[in-house]
């Protein structure tokens, strides 16, 4: 019965669930792009002759209008992973349909495979880019009870909106910044000390990690403006630098 309820809560969450927006995705796959080994550098642009991670970061939500039975009745919960407050994915798992935790380990398989096809693996690519992304934004491990956040209204900057939104897009278009400004402000800010501390490719570590933020950013009031920003955009800052650094770090290992 959990995973049967877990299993609607996704379709529904699914809908609207495009986490850190365009602007965030790209950020993360152009951080990457700069702290790739020659060998994982040399092997995607054999892959991708024509796209840098950037671009390949946005490509699973650009696709989600696409009649295609894939994008329309299998991609949906592969951006996200639901945990009840109070557990952990290991105590929770994937469900039935699968989630950004399993669709990782697939299309990871599926990129080092012999047997796949060169579209099969650039889709494989883009996928594990924008997934590392979407796992590092706090209400993509979503509690279960309100759609990653989709169901908390807000009032952000005097204008009706909701917590998922916030985070997925307007914290970051509030600086008024173009992702290009967001990856040079952030990526020089990255140190050699951040990158070993950062650098683990375990799923369950990122996910732990956006548990904790995800529990302290739901605010006590609908309206919010210059507090949240000052208090949650560090948070958003420091998500982002991290996932960057976790895209080259899982690329690097693969390529290694």
């Amino acid at each position: 019965m959990y995973k049967f309820i877990v299993g609607l809560l996704m379709a529904s969450f699914s809908i609207n669930a495009l986490a850190w927006g365009q602007i965030g995705h790209r950020v993360t796959g152009a951080i990457a792009q700069q702290h790739l080994t020659p060998q994982a550098q040399a092997a995607i642009s054999a892959l991708l002759p024509t796209e840098d991670l950037a671009e390949a970061s946005t490509y699973p939500d650009e696709m989600r209008s696409s009649p295609d039975e894939f994008w329309q009745k299998k991609a949906g919960p592969f951006h996200y992973v639901t945990i009840p407050e109070g557990q952990t994915y290991a105590d929770v798992g994937a469900p039935e349909q699968g989630d950004g935790v399993s669709a990782l380990k697939m299309f990871t398989a599926n990129l080092k495979s012999s047997q796949t096809s060169k579209e099969e693996k650039q889709l494989a690519l883009r996928f594990i880019v924008h997934i590392i992304g979407d796992l590092h934004q706090p209400l993509h491990a979503g509690n279960g009870t309100d759609r990653g956040g989709n169901d908390f209204k807000v009032n952000f900057f005097w204008q009706d909106s909701n917590l998922h939104r916030v985070w997925d897009s307007e914290l970051l278009e509030q600086r008024k910044l173009s992702y290009t400004e967001w990856t040079a402000k952030l990526n020089r800010k990255i140190n050699a000390q951040n990158i070993n501390d950062w650098s683990t490719t375990d799923p369950q570590v990122w996910i732990a990690e956006s548990i904790k933020i995800r529990d302290e950013i739901y605010p006590k009031e609908e309206e919010i403006s210059w507090d949240y920003l000052y208090n949650h955009l560090p948070q958003a800052k420091q998500r982002l630098k991290m996932a960057g650094i976790r895209i080259a770090a899982y690329l690097n290992e693969i390529y290694k």
